[in-house]
């Protein structure tokens, strides 16, 4: 186990080594193409940020405001059946928008009924194998300005049940 820490700690500086290497060796001026990446990475910054604060005051404005509570009781008679508790709904739902709003979530989750718990368990397992659709999307395509997404949110929306399903069977709901 030693040995595999101190891989761990030398890795990163190696393939830095490598890529500055490399670029050397092939006659790139590196510096330059470094500031010229970074320039390109602050105008993306730029232009997705009244995206992400959109998303961010919508899953504010959607947790304050009681609504994802509401939703999470509606859709509990669906998810309760296949071993989804009612308290892990907000979770997925709040998930597909933002990961930081979600941990919080996890939090009051672990808080409420402990990490080692059914639920515990199943807001961890899930949380390691969803993905945040929207951000997701809006920040990637807007990036890249994608127009049409054709059938990315119907299949992340099919991952995100499959991710729900195989987390209650890896939680130990289902037997």
């Amino acid at each position: 186990m030693n040995v595999l820490s101190h891989i761990s700690d030398i890795i990163i500086p190696l393939l830095l080594f490598y890529i500055v290497g490399y670029g050397v060796v092939s006659r790139v001026k590196v510096y330059e193409a470094f500031l010229t990446g970074a320039k390109e990475g602050l105008k993306v910054v730029v232009d997705i940020m009244p995206t992400l604060v959109g998303l961010l005051v919508a899953v504010g404005v959607l947790r304050a405001s009681g609504f994802l509570d509401f939703l999470a009781g509606l859709l509990a008679p669906l998810a309760e059946p296949m071993g989804i508790p009612s308290a892990v709904v907000p979770v997925m739902l709040i998930k597909l928008f933002s990961g930081s709003a979600a941990t919080g979530l996890v939090l009051d989750v672990f808080r409420t009924y402990g990490p080692d718990s059914y639920i515990g368990t199943l807001v961890s397992i899930l949380m390691s194998c969803t993905e945040t659709c929207f951000y997701t999307m809006s920040v990637y395509y807007l990036a890249a300005k994608v127009t049409r997404t054709r059938y990315t949110l119907p299949g992340a929306l099919l991952s995100l049940v499959v991710s729900a399903v195989m987390s209650v069977i890896l939680a130990g709901g289902m037997v």
